[in-house]
């Protein structure tokens, strides 16, 4: 049976396009596969379980399908998304994961991320994921009205698109001894991650990492089946 890894959907409002092609994929690829992981920022941005905007809602009329016809749903957090909680996922039948985690996999191990832990050269970047997945911070923003989220997202996103545009290309990416000790650390061979949006597959020293691409002008997804591991983009 076939298992889909996708990530970087960065669905929303904005763009519907991508959105459509998420549904599309829904109604082709992922209809008749065993499993679909989606490894991270999956939405642009997530107010909470209990703002739901119309991609949102489209999203999760998406994923229920699937669950409809049998295929195992599992979510992993982003930096976009990860807020997103058990309240929205139990409602699609989607199984929240905790990363990292090892799942078998062709008969072997293998260890899934989000990827943007491992970009550890990105110091500013790390001081903020550590506040956003601070448990206190969290409850306190989700305390706050839908209108106060709202207006705290899209100052979050300005930001974060001037730090990415002032910052140098060579620490937007993982850093090798990051990725190395994720081997080391869990003993795999296999690490498959998104984050980056440098989709590849890198095969070094007996070792392989599998880089899911972004959905900005394609649909990119990972295939496993009794082929073996390929990445698509349509």
């Amino acid at each position: 049976m076939t298992t889909l890894f996708i990530s970087d959907l960065h669905l929303c409002d904005q763009q519907p396009q991508t959105t459509r092609s998420f549904i599309q994929f829904c109604h082709t690829q992922a209809r008749h596969a065993r499993a679909l992981y989606i490894l991270g920022d999956f939405f642009e941005y997530w107010l909470g379980d209990d703002a739901l905007d119309k991609t949102a809602q489209l999203a999760q009329q998406a994923l229920c399908g699937l669950r409809e016809n049998d295929v195992e749903l599992y979510f992993m957090a982003g930096n976009r998304d990860f807020l997103l909680g058990e309240t929205f996922a139990d409602s699609c039948g989607m199984k929240l994961l905790q990363e990292p985690h090892v799942i078998e996999l062709q008969g072997e191990p293998v260890l899934l991320v989000h990827g943007d832990a491992e970009c550890t050269d990105d110091l500013a970047y790390q001081q903020i994921r550590q506040q956003f997945r601070d448990p206190q911070w969290q409850n306190h923003f989700l305390s706050l009205s839908i209108e106060q989220r709202i207006e705290f997202a899209q100052k979050a996103r300005q930001a974060s698109q001037q730090h990415t545009q002032s910052s140098e290309q060579t620490i937007m990416d993982v850093n090798q001894q990051a990725i190395d000790d994720l081997f080391d650390h869990h003993q795999v061979k296999t690490l498959i991650h998104g984050h980056t949006h440098r989709p590849a597959i890198h095969a070094n020293n007996g070792r392989r990492r599998i880089v899911l691409g972004d959905w900005h002008h394609q649909s990119s997804f990972l295939k496993v089946d009794d082929k073996g591991f390929a990445l698509f983009s349509q």
